[in-house]
This record gives C-alpha cells, structure tokens and sequence, in this order.
C-alpha cells in the first residue's frame, strides 16, 4: 500500500507540471497572437503625448522572451523595449502629426551612460522636429537628470531633490577574505601590464596608483561631457556645477530651482495641467512600450529591397563555447558572423558590442571571423556603454570603428590566475591531497598546490606573448607603431573620446550612426532592411531555458538588490578559466 501511494503522488505530482507547463506554453501563444494582432490596430490619436518611464534594465534589443523582465512578486509583466526599439521609436514619433511631445516621467534610467546618450541625442533630434519635451520626477539622479536636461520644461517634486554630486567608482577587494579562508592567488600579467588591475581585489585592499590615476582619468572625461552637455541645456557654467556638486546643494527643490536645474516646483497633477495648457486639448497619453505597436502609414507605396544592414549584438562577457542573450560565447557569436558573411543579401555589416572582456582565446576565434567578414563586405563597430579588454579585442579587424565619448575602451591587455586552495582545504576543512606523478611538472597547472619557479616563467612568457600579440593586433589593424600601442595598452582604461584622440577608434557615435555609415559604404542608399544576429531563440526553448534556471537567477537578483552587483563580482572571478582580457573594474553611475 505505502509503495502505491508513493507511485500514485508520484504521477499526480508529474501530471500536475505538465499540466502547469501546457498552460504556460497556452498563455504565451495567446499573448504573442495578441501582441502580434496589436501590433497591427494599435494607432495614434490627435494630441498624443508619449509617456516614458523606464523601469527594467535596458539592453542593445528588445527582449523576447516573455519572462525577461517579468515581475515574480506580483506575477505581471513588465514590457520593456531594448535600445534599437527605443531609438526606432523616438524617430517614428518625430514624425508622426498625431505626436504632440514627450512626457519623461523617471527618477533615473536602468541603463549604462553610453546607452542613455544614445537616447539623449535621439530625444534631442526629436526636440528639433518642433516638437517639446516635459519631465517631472519626485527626485533626479545624474543619469536621469542629463536626460532631462534638454527638455523644454523641467519639473520636480516639492520633496524632491536633484542627486548632482559627481561621479565616483568603487571597487571591491576580496585580498583579506583570501587570507582569512587561506587561499592563495598566483596571478600573472606579465611585464607590461601596469594598468591591467582586475587582478587587484585578489591582491590588494585598496586600489594602485596606477590604477586609481587611470580611474580618475576616465571619471573626469565621462562627467566633463555630462557637464558639458548640461551647460549647454540650462547655460549653467561647468565651474558653477562643479561647485554645486562639491557643496551637494541641490539637496532640496527650493536650491534647484534658485540655480536654474529645474523650471518649477510642481505636483503631478500641476505639471498634467501644464501639458494640457501646452497642447491645447486634452493630451491622449500612451506608454511608450505601447507605441512600439503604432505602424505609421507610408506617403507612398515603395517595393523593400531585399538588401540589408545585419546588426549583430555582442552583449556580455566572453567565454568559449555558445551563448545566452547577455553573454558573448566564442561558438555563438562567430556563427553569427559567419551567417551573416555568407547572406548574399546583407551588404554590410555593424557589430555592436557592450562587453567587458573575458577570454583571450575566445576573444581571438571571434576577431578572425571579423577579419574574414571584412575581407567579403564593410565592417563596422558601434560600441556601447563598454567595450574593453576583449571587448576590444573583437573589434580590432573592423574597417571603422564608432563610440560614444562616454563608452570605455581601451584596456588592451591580459592576465591569468591559478588558485592554490592546498592550505584552505588542509587547514580550514582538514581535507588533504597526495600525488605521483610521472614526470616534474605533470600537475601543471594544478590548484591544491603553489606553482614552482618554472611553471611561473612559463605560464608568465604566454601572458607576455598574448599582451605582445594584441598590441601587434591593434598596431596592425589601427596603422599604428608598436612603441605607439604599448604606451597606451599595458591595461589602460579609456572614454570614447580620449579614445578618438588616442587613435583607438574613429568616430564618435551611436549604434545608428553606424548602420547609416554601414549602408553608405555597401552604396545602398535609403531602401535596405536591418537583419539581426544572432537570431533569437523559439518561445518553447525559451520556457524551457526558464524551468532550467533563468527564473531561479532573476528572483535571486531582484531580491539582493544593492548586493547583487558585489555577489556577481564574486562569481566573476570564481568563474575565470584560461588567459583573460578583461576590463579591471566595473563603474556604476548614478
């Protein structure tokens, strides 16, 4: 009896999920027949005011997987559109004669600074059209505020505060914790690699000279351009706000207004009274992750060539093997490549990368599929936010390279590390090891034991010969003197505009920029599609991916919040196989 009841549950437990997953995969259907469906009557009304509030974490491309920014506490979805939706969108709307404006209604935006001055300067365009920009917020970060700095009006809460105090970066070091647990680390970045430091943490408690002069270096030319830009918006000088932000004075809403940051000191409702007033009807505001639906009728009928731009994302850091949707695999992203090379109807192609680093090898097998891809059609590169490290290194091939002036760059250099967990396993869990071993270096490159003088010199003269070869890379493909490219690589982090002056890259701009760049080269003209790679997973594979552990992952992440990113810098160097090219540090801005 007790074995049928345990088979019996067995079978109304495995019953019960599949019919948990039937329904699932029942509800994306319907909701993607329906999207699809909306897609196709969704329309704008006269007076139209686009309503932009950005929540969840934007990224180069719209998501399509239908759990990426769901929210597990309340059990709803939260739609959010990836850059090129975004900047699609604006465009659309500049030209469409039932947008009256735009109402930014945010406190801060959940994306990198390179990604929201792509925004920035497509909001800008969109000003130009005539058409006007209104942002309220209860309270302003940096980020939120450079956005809303070249809006016609700019209100704030009467509790509110503008957060303008400048920029910093901190980086956590795990050295103490190392010794406490009696880990050793064996790091190895050969001779040349003075500002490589994303082996700090594991060797230091606080940050190098080198290190904290290349940090200050590329803090003061990120905010030298948001300063810039914001003088320009509210003829604000730079010297007055660096003031402001040394005496954090605009800590309340009266301050903000006294200095000219904000237009008014408003409530919600005054500042919809003020729109009204603007438009001169009753506005008919709709979501901007709505309007991705509104089709705009076309002034005439005109045959789409079947030539096209492909775009292909590289989102990540970069590891062997294949990829998921924010992380770059050397198998994946090389396909892409490849696919795309070989379509005869793609006459160009734009990769666009947003990636710290990771490994050399995979950096390298991506790089020659770049190379061949160049040698059949034009090449280009938009970088995002960062691009760094390997993140460079992919690029290097290109025929032009594009980068905002606050995208990181740079960093041309590598590095390996060899745990030796010997004294942590013996002393801390009282496990110890033996071996034999047939010839003297048979357990090279072991990780319960410290390396001898030769494995040193020898793991030491391949990092030397990999930093060697990059900076041969970059010197070959930049038209650049090795002397040159040393001077500037040995680990160094760079803004896309001292990059520019540094001949690291061409031109500064965005991921548009560089399609329309793109298209110039291969002489399409205005008629070319956009294809994209790498091409998205089926929904089924998806929602299976999902059951796998994604959902697991993204609770975990929502719930640690403000740990999140310390925990993630942990498990970074806890995953770091093989020869790194990686950036030494991650800066969030606020």
């Amino acid at each position: 009896m007790k074995q049928f009841f345990k088979f019996m549950f067995a079978s109304f437990a495995g019953t019960l999920l599949m019919l948990i997953l039937i329904l699932l995969l029942f509800a994306g259907m319907i909701a993607s027949i329906s999207t699809m469906a909306q897609k196709q009557r969704v329309q704008t009304k006269p007076h139209t005011v686009l309503h932009i509030t950005w929540k969840a974490p934007i990224r180069d491309r719209t998501p399509q997987n239908p759990f990426e920014n769901f929210d597990f506490s309340t059990m709803k979805p939260n739609r959010t559109l990836g850059l090129n939706d975004i900047l699609k969108d604006i465009g659309k709307a500049a030209k469409d004669p039932n947008v009256d404006g735009i109402f930014l209604d945010m406190e801060t935006i959940p994306a990198g600074i390179a990604t929201t001055e792509e925004i920035y300067n497509k909001l800008k365009a969109f000003k130009k059209s005539g058409k006007f920009i209104v942002s309220y917020a209860n309270a302003y970060d940096q980020k939120a505020y450079y956005l809303a700095s070249l809006s016609n009006k700019i209100y704030l809460n009467p509790e509110g505060v503008v957060l303008f105090k400048g920029l910093s970066a901190q980086v956590m070091f795990l050295k103490n914790l190392m010794d406490k647990l009696d880990i050793k680390v064996q790091v190895i970045r050969g001779p040349n690699n003075k500002y490589k430091s994303a082996v700090e943490p594991l060797l230091l408690d606080k940050m190098s000279a080198a290190n904290r002069y290349q940090t200050k270096v590329l803090l003061q030319s990120i905010w030298g351009n948001l300063l810039s830009a914001i003088s320009v918006n509210r003829h604000i000088s730079v010297a007055e706000m660096n003031k402001l932000a040394d005496n954090l004075t605009l800590s309340d809403a009266e301050q903000a207004l006294k200095y000219h940051f904000i237009d008014g000191i408003a409530y919600r409702d005054m500042v919809l009274d003020s729109i009204k007033k603007r438009v001169g009807a009753k506005p008919d505001y709709m979501a901007f992750a709505k309007y991705n639906n509104v089709i705009l009728k076309k002034k005439k009928e005109q045959k789409i060539s079947r030539n096209s731009v492909a775009v292909i994302y590289a989102s990540g850091e970069i590891s062997q093997g294949n990829g998921k949707e924010n992380t770059i695999g050397s198998a994946t992203l090389a396909e892409a490549i490849r696919k795309a090379r070989t379509n005869k109807h793609v006459k160009a192609i734009v990769m666009r990368v947003n990636s710290p680093g990771g490994d050399a090898q995979a950096s390298d097998i991506i790089r020659r599929e770049v190379e061949l891809a160049k040698k059949a059609k034009p090449f280009i590169v938009s970088m995002g936010n960062v691009a760094a490290s390997g993140g460079y290194w992919i690029s290097t091939n290109a025929d032009y390279i594009f980068a905002q002036p606050t995208t990181i760059t740079g960093s041309i250099g590598v590095f390996g590390i060899i745990p030796d967990f010997g004294e942590f396993m013996s002393k801390k869990l009282g496990i110890t090891f033996d071996k034999v071993m047939t010839n003297k270096n048979a357990d090279f490159v072991g990780v319960m034991a410290p390396m001898n003088a030769l494995q040193k010199q020898k793991l030491n003269a391949g990092i030397t010969r990999i930093y060697k070869n990059f900076v041969a890379l970059v010197a070959r493909t930049r038209h650049l003197r090795k002397s040159y490219v040393d001077s500037i690589a040995r680990g160094h982090v760079w803004s896309g505009s001292d990059g520019l002056k540094i001949g690291l890259v061409d031109s500064l701009g965005g991921l548009q920029n560089a399609i329309a760049y793109a298209a110039k080269k291969a002489k399409l003209g205005k008629n070319y599609r956009i294809t994209t790679y790498p091409k998205r997973k089926e929904f089924l594979q998806e929602l299976m991916e999902e059951f796998s552990g994604k959902a697991e992952s993204r609770i975990l992440s929502s719930k640690l919040q403000v740990f999140e990113p310390y925990l993630s810098g942990i498990q970074t160097f806890s995953q770091m196989k093989g020869v790194q090219a990686r950036l030494p540090f991650v800066i969030k801005i606020e």
